[in-house]
């Protein structure tokens, strides 16, 4: 091993608004908050999450040759007919051409970011 991961670092306009929607969704409470950025983790340190503050942020579009999206965030869930809902409430937008498969859902965060609502079935079929 030549390392361990430390954060996921997502570049924002506003650190404490878009930490602000991860803090709902993924249950991690903000440790860390400044004007240029912000942190949110669970207790035991290793899930971190990092909110970077970029003046001259493009927000990423999904599936877009001219504006990729680079990453995104895989988000285990229970039952995404109860999860859609919730992070619809908090700002997210379901992205345009997703088919709602079984076993996962595109969203975009709420400066563009894309997201995965998934379940178990969808990582390990079959079981």
């Amino acid at each position: 091993m030549i390392g361990r991961l430390f954060s996921l670092v997502i570049d924002c306009p506003d650190p404490s608004e878009l930490a602000g929607f991860y803090e709902v969704m993924l249950s991690l409470p903000r440790v860390v908050d400044t004007t240029d950025y912000v942190v949110i983790q669970n207790t035991t340190g290793n899930e971190t999450v990092t909110f970077q503050r970029v003046d001259d942020f493009r927000a990423p579009r999904w599936r877009h040759p001219d504006r990729p999206s680079q990453m995104h965030v895989d988000v285990m869930v229970d039952d995404l007919d109860l999860a859609e809902p919730k992070v619809l409430a908090l700002g997210a937008t379901l992205l345009e051409g997703s088919d709602k498969p079984i076993g996962y859902r595109v969203y975009a965060d709420p400066v563009g970011h894309p997201f995965c609502l998934l379940t178990r079935e969808s990582v390990m079929p079959g079981e």
